[in-house]
């Protein structure tokens, strides 16, 4: 990882330190496009041909019915059975407790004014399967699916090598009540939710991570077909800030744990001295070597770097320009610096609070905004999959007291129509 003096650094070098998964030839893009278009045109043929083309599988058939996940989810041990319901507990909880009604407001006597949730009836849940499997993004995205009270869960993941998916991810549908999995991954899952297909639901909003191949199809579907998407979650990043109370085996940690997602994983360390950057290297080379995932990690911390600040606000300010998905505060002053966090997906305060902890089971959410855009993005929520729909309603008083401000608003806009059917009300008095 090279080393930065953050004082040394222009704007320039800030901006493009902090630019990330970008396709500046649009080979991404283009090869995404062709995939969504063959999707669209021949809908399964298309999704068996990428199922033998990209996972190297022959599938017969496009799904996983009950049966056939009650079968798959009997290898999961009694042991990885109450780790996951211990999960699925407190994302559970934390999860409930945002589903909150909003009182009516009266603005003027006889004008109540209101919101009330509705849930987005079809959406679409696509959990990665490629280098890991990820039953923890299942759970992130199925729990507050189920509270917001969404009538029709469409599951995609990638089929493995024996053409069914991981023992985790069966196991965790049966959790969630869902009795049927879709065998596609990649973009072309992407497309499938979002036109549908003979075997798949079209959805009115497709939710999860993945590769930049992911991302792209699910910026490309947003702005070309009536399907939303949760957010732009690309792949996965963290940034820490580490102080002098640091812990460097604990930051070098953190950093592998991150770059272990995958090779285009990114791992920032911030630090407030070289010394402190330079001990907590030292324990990434030491820790990286008993990694099964050492090669992955390898790459993708050639792909990060350090920068060292003068002190934690200068850290800070160069955390608000990188955005980060994840934002680790290894310090015992974090206190101090919380209030000046502009821009992030989710943040782990402390030394004892480990990223892995809300990736799997404190209770937040992690399908998180990357490659800046927690700039203007909120991780998932229960507000993610339900719409708030505004009432409105007005009394005879109501009427007349609101009554001439709209007819000379509408007058001045020239709407004519507007100012009548306000008027027409007043006059029938």
């Amino acid at each position: 990882m090279e080393i930065f003096n953050y004082s040394d650094l222009s704007a320039m070098d800030i901006s493009r330190l902090v630019q990330r998964n970008v396709d500046p030839a649009n080979e991404i893009r283009d090869l995404v496009e062709d995939v969504i278009a063959h999707v669209k045109q021949n809908g399964d043929r298309a999704l068996y041909d990428y199922a033998y083309k990209f996972d190297k599988v022959e599938l017969t058939k496009l799904y996983l019915d009950k049966a056939e996940l009650t079968e798959i989810a009997a290898a999961v041990s009694a042991e990885q059975q109450e780790a996951l319901q211990i999960a699925y507990s407190n994302i559970y909880k934390f999860h409930k407790a945002q589903i909150k009604p909003e009182d009516k407001v009266e603005t003027m006597p006889g004008v109540t004014c209101w919101r009330e949730l509705r849930a987005i009836e079809k959406v679409g849940l696509y959990i990665p399967g490629g280098t890991a499997v990820l039953p923890s993004t299942f759970l992130m995205l199925g729990i507050p699916a189920r509270i917001a009270g969404c009538s029709e869960i469409v599951v995609c993941s990638p089929p493995q090598k024996n053409g069914k998916v991981n023992a985790f991810i069966a196991y965790v549908a049966l959790m969630l009540g869902i009795n049927k999995v879709y065998l596609a991954g990649g973009s072309q899952a992407i497309a499938a939710m979002a036109y549908g297909t003979d075997t798949i639901t079209k959805v009115d909003k497709i939710f999860g991570p993945g590769n930049q191949f992911v991302t792209k199809a699910k910026t490309i579907i947003q702005s070309t077909t009536t399907t939303a998407i949760d957010m732009p979650a690309g792949p996965s990043e963290v940034l820490v800030i580490a102080d002098r109370t640091a812990k460097p085996a604990y930051v070098a940690a953190d950093l592998l744990a991150q770059a272990e997602h995958g090779i285009d994983s990114q791992s920032i360390l911030v630090c407030t001295s070289e010394s402190i950057a330079q001990a907590t290297l030292a324990e990434v080379e030491k820790q990286l070597q008993i990694l099964p995932r050492a090669e992955i990690a390898k790459q993708a911390l050639d792909n990060s770097y350090t920068i060292v600040t003068q002190n934690l606000d200068e850290a800070m300010d160069f955390s608000n320009q990188y955005a980060p998905e994840h934002l680790i505060l290894a310090t015992e002053n974090w206190k101090q610096i919380t209030d000046k966090i502009i821009n992030a997906g989710s943040v782990f305060l402390g030394n004892l609070t480990p990223e892995s902890a809300g990736d799997y089971a404190s209770g937040t959410n992690h399908t998180l905004p990357t490659s800046s855009y927690a700039r203007a993005y909120s991780g998932v929520s229960v507000d993610s999959f339900v719409k708030k729909i505004t009432f409105q309603h007005l009394t005879e008083e109501g009427i007349q007291n609101i009554g001439p401000s709209v007819e000379i608003l509408a007058e001045m806009e020239g709407l004519h129509a507007h100012r009548n059917a306000v008027s027409v009300r007043m006059q029938s008095k």
